[in-house]
């Protein structure tokens, strides 16, 4: 009898790439070029609200803030393009999505986001190539915690929710999603305060942490 495989879903940003590193290096390369000193760089870490600031408004606030010449989606589609060149992943994170996927486990990232953006960030660390679905939330027109963005991963790979994993660093969006998609759930980090009702399975300081568990080790 054959038996359908599970899925492993995972977040990309702060998940399995540090995303706030990245933004870091992006924001320092970016006020140099536009020839502002640290307090720029101070100012976007201070707003950027660990990427949950719609971009738009950001870059409004900082056309106002320093003279950007530029208009305001000007700024946004220059930002979708360069910010993703400053990610990385770590070789231990891809050789983790091997040997799940070479446990016979179904691995998908799950993320919100813009696809012009998330999917530079996917091709440019290899995370992309290394899961067998990538589900961005504005191609398939739904995002976390809507449970339906888990069933799309679930279709678009061939596997079952029924005994899956979600692992995530955001208590609202991952851990809540995930549950309410029938997951079990890894939190991984602190960057953001849980509420009780967002209680996960584990959580991890590390996504190699996460491994571990989904393998049942």
């Amino acid at each position: 009898m054959t038996t359908t495989p599970r899925l492993a879903c995972f977040d990309l940003d702060n998940t399995l790439i540090d995303r706030d590193g990245a933004f870091v290096a992006w924001a320092q390369w970016w006020a140099r070029r536009e020839g502002l000193g640290d307090e720029a760089v101070e100012w976007l870490l201070d707003h950027d609200q660990g990427g949950f600031r719609p971009r738009p408004e950001l870059f409004a606030a900082a056309k106002e803030r320093f003279g950007l010449a530029a208009e305001v989606q000007e700024l946004v589609d220059a930002y979708d393009r360069e910010h993703p060149p400053f990610t990385s992943a770590d070789p231990a994170v891809l050789d983790g999505l091997a040997t799940l996927r070479t446990a016979g486990w179904r691995v998908a990232v799950v993320t919100n986001g813009g696809v012009v953006q998330q999917s530079l960030k996917l091709d440019r660390t290899g995370i992309g190539a290394a899961v067998d679905y990538c589900c961005i939330s504005e191609q398939v027109g739904v995002r976390k915690p809507d449970p339906t963005i888990f069933k799309i991963a679930a279709a678009r790979t061939g596997a079952t929710l029924a005994g899956g994993w979600m692992v995530g660093d955001h208590p609202a969006y991952d851990i809540a999603g995930g549950t309410a998609a029938g997951l079990s759930t890894v939190l991984v980090g602190d960057h953001h305060q849980a509420a009780p009702e967002h209680t996960p399975t584990h959580h991890f300081s590390s996504v190699l942490q996460a491994f571990e568990v989904i393998l049942g080790r």
